[in-house]
């Protein structure tokens, strides 16, 4: 096992998995899933096409990256998820939905990108509701922090977005602050975005909103002209 040198942004919870997301995860894993490994993944090759290359960043129970695939086959989405019932979940909608064009990583999204994904390969990046850590002592885990964002950021090709939302104002602020502080990117909006009409409301969502809970999308691309070394 590889030695782990950052702070994760998640905890490993047991959970439960329903008998139709391990029937699913045991079926479709072999085709629809990528192993982790330490060198770079091919990515035209993962997805049998050359077409726009999507990351989604803990994909959750998948309904959302499902969606989006299903109204986009023009793209490819490699979808990111550590917990087993979400990975099962996202599987059997894939099957239900007869989608070809998602992908899927059981593994830390941190080293995925570190060791398995070549500089200036994405499109775009999603990172949809992540982990608000939002007890003050636990804010050190949040997963959008300066190391992590110039990362990401150099695996965008130029003109490539990074789009995160999040319903903590807190965080929000926070993932301005960072996104706005990294050379590479620059903000499509004045601070905060509209919701792209890509990004499907969730039920959560939609609750929150009748309650009067508030959603902050921040949408960044990387500069056409970037260089870095």
């Amino acid at each position: 096992m590889s030695q782990h040198t950052h702070i994760r942004s998640f905890v490993l919870r047991q959970g439960r998995v329903s008998s139709a997301q391990q029937r699913y995860y045991d079926t479709l894993m072999p085709r629809y899933g990528v192993a982790y490994a330490t060198s770079q993944l091919d990515l035209a090759s993962a997805f049998a096409r050359t077409s726009p290359k999507i990351l989604e960043i803990g994909s959750g129970m998948g309904e959302t990256t499902a969606a989006i695939a299903q109204a986009n086959p023009q793209n490819d989405y490699l979808a990111i998820e550590v917990h087993t019932p979400g990975v099962g979940s996202l599987l059997k909608q894939i099957g239900e939905m007869n989608l070809s064009n998602i992908r899927v990583i059981q593994h830390d999204a941190v080293e995925v990108l570190r060791d398995m994904l070549a500089d200036n390969v994405l499109d775009g990046v999603h990172i949809f509701f992540p982990d608000p850590w939002h007890k003050t002592r636990h804010n050190k885990r949040r997963l959008i922090q300066p190391l992590f964002v110039a990362q990401l950021a150099k695996k965008l090709k130029p003109g490539g977005y990074i789009h995160v939302a999040t319903d903590w104002q807190d965080y929000a602020k926070q993932v301005l602050a960072v996104l706005s502080a990294e050379p590479l990117l620059e903000n499509t909006a004045a601070d905060y975005a509209p919701r792209p009409a890509y990004r499907p409301l969730t039920k959560f969502e939609q609750r929150g909103l009748k309650l009067g809970h508030g959603v902050w999308d921040l949408v960044f691309r990387r500069v056409e002209n970037s260089v870095f070394t």
